[in-house]
């Protein structure tokens, strides 16, 4: 049977971080599975990040079955049945791989040799999840105790545990029948359906009504707001792993690691002789077992020990690398404050390319627009606000008014309020272009777009 492989995206700085490669960890994600039987993956993220996913995607040629829009989280457990139902659709009944894009797996051989000997036991009718073989007594993960073994190294689950105590882990480290909660998971559509309409109910008939109202969007499937937002908020642990009497767990000793914190990041990337992790433009002097990570702007240190440092477009973080947790917090004061930083990032992914923030004032606006080549923003209009644009790099084809003309670098266009307006990229390389917006309102939902990216009204 042919794997149908789930990678559920996080929030857009783990799609994008390239840390073991000069791929993303979105795109190290797809790129493990190819020595394994599949279908092109489906992938699901939030709403604001649909973009960076098609993008990572773009960048690598990699083909995809759907790219699921959650208009707000509801968890794993949700997740996982819009893509379920997705599957089934098709009139097969495949087995679904579910796989996290921010997971960090050193051992490839090991990694799929587990899912393969996996196959036969879901093929039956098992919920398989992968617990990983520990090598330290971590407190930041969940853990499976093995119960009896139904064939070579599969196991039924005696039960899943809670975060622990250091001295719990320790005690679960020395028995070696405790494995980490690994969150990747293995079975028939069919299988996790049928166990969350026996345990929840409520969130598969919320999902299938949400998958049957769905609508196709460019490569995307949007779900209505007004109807996921209805959907109980459950991870797959709670709503079926723990209850389901079919669950086995398969050990993985493939050096993985979840890499949902700026610590977990440091731990399994490669450091320098004082045990720094330094990615991008870093001055350090006297540092010590840090993260710093640089995008744009030189970092230095001096004097410093177990810090992260994270500078991007949007913000700069600074944390104790024992307490990175708690940056949920900050996250959870920046919604309470109304601040776009919690939300959107500065450079924003668009299906023709990328628009990024330079500068703001009370009545200007200036972004750096890259279109890629062929092509072409949507024909629009404004009623608040004029724009200037500049091309910088490349060659733009403008419609401009009921005129259409072509502009090469240095050359520059003015539309005024109330005119239609589109560029485009005719050419074979990256089109740049400044844009300066002015005018008494210049917010994003100023816009009236008369035909869409594709040209279809």
């Amino acid at each position: 049977m042919e794997l149908h492989t789930l990678t559920i995206s996080p929030r857009g700085f783990m799609a994008r971080i390239r840390l073991t490669s000069k791929k993303t960890m979105l795109q190290e994600t797809v790129g493990r599975l190819d020595t394994l039987k599949h279908k092109p993956p489906m992938f699901i993220c939030n709403e604001e990040h649909r973009f960076i996913v098609a993008e990572q995607l773009r960048q690598e040629n990699y083909k995809h079955s759907g790219i699921i829009l959650e208009p707000v989280g509801r968890n794993t457990a949700p997740a996982i049945a819009l893509a379920a139902i997705k599957a089934l659709q098709s009139g097969d009944d495949p087995l679904l791989l579910i796989l996290a894009a921010d997971h960090v797996i050193q051992n490839h051989q090991a990694f799929v040799q587990a899912i393969e000997q996996s196959i036969n036991v879901a093929e039956q009718g098992n919920l398989i999840t992968f617990g990983i073989v520990p090598t330290c007594p971590e407190t930041g993960y969940g853990y499976i105790k093995k119960g009896c073994a139904i064939n070579n190294n599969i196991y039924a689950v005696d039960s899943f545990v809670e975060k622990p105590d250091l001295d719990t882990a320790n005690s679960y480290l020395a028995s070696k029948e405790y494995l980490w909660n690994s969150g990747m998971f293995l079975f028939k559509a069919s299988c996790y359906l049928n166990e969350l309409r026996k345990h929840c109910p409520d969130i598969l008939s919320s999902c299938e009504l949400a998958m049957n109202n769905s609508l196709n969007d460019l490569d995307f499937i949007r779900i209505k707001p007004e109807i996921f937002s209805a959907c109980p908020d459950n991870s797959i642990d709670y709503a079926v792993m723990e209850h389901a009497d079919n669950v086995v767990v398969v050990p993985m000793d493939a050096g993985w690691s979840d890499v949902g914190s700026f610590s977990s990041l440091w731990e399994v990337s490669p450091k320098d002789n004082e045990f720094n992790v330094i990615i991008g433009d870093v001055l350090t002097e006297n540092t010590t077992n840090s993260y710093i990570y640089s995008q744009n702007k030189l970092v230095s240190t001096v004097g410093v020990d177990n810090l992260v440092i994270v500078e991007t477009k949007d913000a700069v973080l600074v944390a104790n690398k024992n307490n990175v947790q708690d940056v949920k917090s900050i996250v959870t004061q920046l919604k309470n404050a109304g601040r776009p930083e919690c939300e959107q990032h500065r450079e924003a992914y668009r299906p023709w390319g990328t628009h990024d923030d330079i500068a703001e004032g009370e009545r200007f606006h200036v972004k750096h627009l890259k279109v890629k080549p062929g092509e072409k923003t949507a024909l629009q209009m404004h009623y608040h606000r004029a724009e200037h644009w500049v091309v910088v790099q490349g060659t733009a084809k403008v419609t401009n008014g009921d005129k259409s003309f072509i502009l090469s670098e240095n050359q520059s266009t003015y539309i005024p309020i109330g005119a239609q307006h589109r560029i485009e990229n005719p050419g074979k390389i990256d089109l740049h272009l400044i844009e300066v917006r002015s005018g008494n309102y210049l917010q994003e939902d100023d816009i009236i777009r008369l035909e869409e990216y594709g040209g279809n009204k």
